[in-house]
């Protein structure tokens, strides 16, 4: 299935059985990221902490292209993330 957006495409596929995968399945562009992760936060949401990460105490990652990355799972354990390029 296939939903046009005002500025994207969303596709999406039927699955006959479903289980979370262990990486990104969905993920938002965000202009702030601190403020996204503190609102989703106060709804009751919790970031995932990686060992293999060095993330500051919002869970937020600096990747080596100086973009920002948090992850969080929704209720059926899939992994979603939120991104802040840099400026």
């Amino acid at each position: 299935m296939e939903f046009e957006g005002k500025e994207s495409l969303l596709m999406i596929t039927k699955v006959e059985r479903f289980e979370p995968q262990p990486f990104t399945v969905l993920g938002w562009n965000v202009s702030d990221i601190e403020t996204e992760i503190k609102a989703l936060y106060e709804q009751g949401v919790d970031f995932e902490r990686y060992d293999a990460f060095d993330q500051d105490k919002l869970g937020v990652w600096v990747a080596p292209s100086k973009a920002k990355i948090a992850w969080f799972k929704d209720p059926d354990g899939n992994l979603l993330s939120l991104t802040e390029m840099p400026k």
